[in-house]
């Protein structure tokens, strides 16, 4: 198990602090707390986190649900509503230890953005605007202070997991920002501000609390939902790591090609305009390009010395084997055309099959660019690395001819603008570079088992 770095556990202490600091409030005397409804909500919130506990139902319940939290941003002062997060918090499922620190962490940071959320439902005036057991709620006005209220939560929630994701796994503030995927979260969080606004609205009917309960089945049946897509999803990160590191074992000396090139795939496809779904294709597909060396004997991977024309008619077998290998994985359709096409040229002089122009599958021709960038930039027992000027401006001249201009366009672009971090690949990083296997520019990439 990875030790916790002070600075996450001091963030942690931080925003337990601050929660505490939140949530007192409400315990004071003269605090006009409605225990009964937080005492309900708190209860029906800690409810909810209880079945990913189980070790049967936690396989199929999912973990955060935050309608009701978001009803009680809008039902209660904002006191109430953090001390409403802290008991489902604490009871929270965490899937990596350290268990009581990612469990502070939940009940901390849950609370925090329960209690901006409900300052911001109340600055709208939402409380009175969802109505009376005799009145009937002022809708827009509702529905303003409920999407309020769920964009505060969402923010609050993405800059503290953010933090606390730089602070323990020591990276940079941007770049933690970056993974922490606000725009993916603020969709769910506004749906859920909605239930939220329901609970609240029918919370405050005729029908009573009764009433506002009705909403969370469906709710919460639509997060499971969610949350096995999330499982599935994790399921095919698990397989493709596990024939990157089978690729890796079998031929050492490209260790960490297949993530860089994955890398350098995905700054290509983002230049071009690709997202969402798009763009989780071209990094599979530039994380797998070479999983058809599995197929590949290792006494021609690991050779050192230049290939015979037997062997490189061995090496240019792997697209094929590695397009047969994840015929069977349904979430890579397109990315097995790459895994096939990747060493088409555009003039029609590259293999398998000898395709031209936009014959070969675009995603196939941007893994082409990223694969030869990073052959050419990264050291290895056969040859050394070349500067990143250097390459591109190989990429450059190769352009119209074994590499489609707009991918190597791209790629220059996305350079420019994020820069590339090179690495050495061979088993010892120390180790004397022997001259290359074969003379020429873009040659070398071609006579390597890649």
């Amino acid at each position: 198990m990875k030790p916790l770095p002070r600075t996450a556990r001091a963030s942690i202490v931080c925003a337990a602090l601050g929660a505490a600091a939140c949530a007192l409030p409400a315990l004071h005397p003269p605090s006009p707390t409605p225990w009964a409804t937080a005492g309900l909500l708190a209860a029906l919130y800690a409810l909810c986190e209880l079945p990913a506990r189980c070790r049967v139902l936690g396989r199929t319940v999912g973990g955060s649900f935050f309608p009701v939290l978001l009803a009680a941003a809008l039902l209660l002062p904002p006191a109430a509503a953090a001390l409403t997060a802290l008991p489902g918090g604490l009871l929270a499922r965490v899937e990596e230890p350290p268990a009581g620190w990612r469990r502070a962490w939940r009940a901390a940071s849950t609370a925090l953005a329960a209690w901006a959320a409900a300052h911001a439902a109340g600055a709208l005036g939402t409380g009175t605007a969802l109505g009376t057991a005799g009145g009937s709620p002022d809708m827009p006005r509702a529905l303003l202070g409920a999407l309020a209220a769920a964009l505060v939560f969402c923010l609050v929630l993405t800059a503290l997991d953010s933090g606390i994701r730089a602070a323990a796994d020591r990276l940079p503030l941007r770049a933690a920002l970056r993974h922490g995927l606000l725009g993916r979260a603020l969709a769910p969080h506004l749906v859920h501000g909605l239930a939220g606004l329901m609970m609240g609205v029918l919370w405050r009917s005729p029908h009573g609390p009764a009433a506002a309960l009705l909403v969370l089945l469906p709710m919460y049946l639509s997060c499971w939902v969610f949350a096995q897509y999330h499982r599935e999803r994790a399921a095919h990160q698990a397989t493709i790591r596990a024939l990157v590191q089978a690729v890796d074992i079998k031929d050492s000396y490209t260790r960490g090609h297949s993530e860089r090139v994955g890398h350098a795939s995905v700054l290509i496809a983002r230049e071009l305009g690709m997202d969402g779904d798009r763009l989780d294709t071209v990094r599979f597909a530039g994380i797998l390009h070479d999983v058809g060396k599995l197929g590949v004997p290792t006494r021609v991977l690991r050779k050192d010395g230049p290939l015979t024309p037997e062997e490189r008619r061995i090496i240019e077998l792997h697209p094929e084997y590695g397009h047969e290998m994840i015929r069977g994985i349904g979430f890579l359709d397109e990315a097995r055309d790459a895994v096939l096409h990747h060493h088409e040229r555009i003039d029609g002089s590259g293999y398998p099959y000898g395709l031209r122009g936009e014959q070969i599958p675009e995603c196939a021709r941007v893994v082409a660019v990223a694969d030869a960038f990073d052959a050419m930039t990264s050291t290895r027992t056969y040859s050394r690395a070349r500067p990143v000027a250097t390459a591109l401006a190989e990429l450059r001249r190769c352009a119209g001819s074994q590499f489609d201009p707009r991918m190597v366009d791209a790629l220059v672009r996305a350079l420019d603008r994020e820069g590339w971090q090179t690495a050495v690949t061979a088993d010892d990083p120390g180790a004397q570079v022997p001259a290359p296997r074969a003379p020429g520019p873009l040659t070398a990439k071609t006579q390597e088992p890649a």
